[in-house]
Formats: C-alpha cells, sequence, structure tokens
C-alpha cells in the first residue's frame, strides 16, 4: 500500500493544478487582459462612439425631415384651402356675372319687345288714319253722289260739297259714337 500512496502523492490531483500552471495561466489572463485593455477595448469604445453618433446623427435628422415634411404639409394644406377658397370665389363671381348678363339681355328683351310693341302700335295709328281717310274720302264721294240724286240738284261746286261731306260725316259720327259706347 505504500506504493499506491506514493504513486497517488506523484500523479497531479485532477482538482488542484500545478503552481507553475496557474502562475503561467495568470501571467497569460493578466497579458490578456493588458492588450484587450489597451487596444481592444479602446477600439470598441471609439467604433460603439461613432456608431451611436450615427445612430443619434440619423435619428436628429429623420426629426428635422419629419419636421420639414409637416411643415410642407401644413404649407400644401394652407394652399390647398387657399386654391379652394379662390375656386369658390370664381365660381360665386362667375355665377354673379352670368346673373348680370341673364339681367342685362333680360333687359334689352323687354325694351326690345317695347320698342317693337310700340312701333306696331304706331304702325296700326297711321294705317288706322290712313283707312280712316280713304274711307271718309270714299264715304264723302258716295254722300255727294248720293245727296246729289236725293236733293236733285248738283253738288258739284267744292263749297257745297264739302259743307254737305262734313254734315254727313258729323251725323254719322254722333250716331256711331254712341253704339261704340
Amino acid at each position: 500500500m505504500v506504493n499506491t500512496s506514493i504513486l497517488a502523492a506523484e500523479t497531479p490531483s485532477p482538482v488542484m493544478p500545478h503552481l507553475a500552471e496557474v502562475i503561467l495561466g495568470l501571467v497569460a489572463f493578466l497579458l490578456l487582459l493588458f492588450v484587450i485593455s489597451k487596444f481592444v477595448a479602446p477600439r470598441f469604445e471609439k467604433l460603439y462612439a461613432e456608431r451611436t453618433a450615427k445612430i443619434e446623427g440619423g435619428i436628429e435628422k429623420a426629426e428635422r425631415a419629419q419636421a420639414e415634411a409637416e411643415a410642407a404639409l401644413q404649407q400644401y394644406k394652407a394652399q390647398l384651402a387657399e386654391a379652394r377658397a379662390e375656386s369658390a370665389r370664381i365660381r360665386d363671381d362667375a355665377r354673379a356675372e352670368a346673373e348680370q348678363i341673364k339681367e342685362e339681355l333680360r333687359a334689352q328683351a323687354q325694351e326690345e319687345s317695347a320698342r317693337i310693341v310700340a312701333q306696331g302700335q304706331a304702325q296700326l295709328a297711321a294705317q288706322r288714319a290712313q283707312i280712316v281717310a280713304e274711307l271718309r274720302a270714299d264715304l264723302g264721294r258716295h254722300a255727294v253722289e248720293l245727296a246729289s240724286r236725293v236733293v236733285g240738284e248738283s253738288l258739284e261746286d267744292e263749297a257745297r260739297r264739302r259743307g254737305t261731306v262734313d254734315r254727313f260725316l258729323a251725323e254719322l259720327d254722333s250716331v256711331s259714337a254712341p253704339a261704340k259706347s
């Protein structure tokens, strides 16, 4: 059994490594820690800072772009509202102008109608006067002819004939005047 205990003392313990291995591992760890803290960690910090700055700059840029887009949208909405108001004003002006033109045309048509009616009435009055004059002349001739036949004397002389015709027409007017009323 002695041999087993010597063999056991010479075999390394699986739990406890040799002291040289522990020192070598500690030196390697410290060396690795120094290299990481001296060269690798600053580079990571620098990259992290750059990445953070890019992200923050991107966020600021996006916020500015969003603010500009919002301002452009508000401006567009204002212009659209202004354009709608302008189109409504133009439409109202066009309607008012159309109404004014319609009223002017209606007034012109009424004036033209009144002028045509007045002209027609004047023509009717002139034709009536002409017809009355022609009928009086015809009636006068017929009356003189009839009177000369009835009276038996010639009414050739102008003064007599005119007096007889005027008297006959006056009687005829007085007879026809109550009939018209």
